[in-house]
């Protein structure tokens, strides 16, 4: 765990290194019921990603993917996070790899002239919940998301970031 992490902007053809980080994740560790076919977006980062105006960032150590957040623009200036994911060994506030993610993602959002962050997550996942509220996350109602919200089917939690 001593090596460099690189925070980097990936594509589809990190698709794989991907997949192998974030369905155990969300199946193994969470019992969140989803498969890839599910997720044809982790195959397509191009199509779904960057030509919204978002990205799909990964956090690498000698070529090992341990993290990735993407953004998905939508609107005139939201943006929707999707695809926080950290390996359980690389998690936690000693080396703040979730904390550099969503820092890379707010710059990039900042830049990009997107002042609104919304996200849908799981009730499992109630680490990311405490994480997101410490980041100023707002939890709302789904009522409240914007019309053009591109909603996953497993969400039932959503939060909101106006950037200042």
């Amino acid at each position: 765990m001593n090596d460099t992490i690189t925070i980097e902007p990936l594509s589809s053809a990190d698709s794989p290194q991907i997949v192998d980080l974030i369905l155990p994740i969300q199946q193994l560790e969470f019992n969140v019921p989803i498969t890839l076919d599910g997720q044809p977006d982790l195959l397509d980062l191009e199509t779904y990603y960057h030509s919204t105006g978002g990205s799909f960032w990964g956090a690498k150590s000698s070529d090992q993917l341990l993290g990735t957040i993407a953004l998905i623009a939508f609107g005139e200036s939201g943006g929707c996070i999707r695809k926080m994911f950290v390996r359980k060994e690389y998690r936690g506030k000693e080396l703040g790899l979730a904390q550099q993610l969503l820092e890379t993602l707010i710059t990039y959002c900042r830049e990009s002239s997107i002042t609104d962050l919304y996200l849908g997550t799981v009730d499992q996942l109630r680490a990311a919940h405490r994480f997101y509220e410490r980041n100023d996350f707002q939890r709302i109602d789904e009522a409240d998301l914007p019309a053009d919200f591109p909603k996953m089917k497993p969400d039932t939690i959503f939060y909101h970031l106006h950037l200042k």
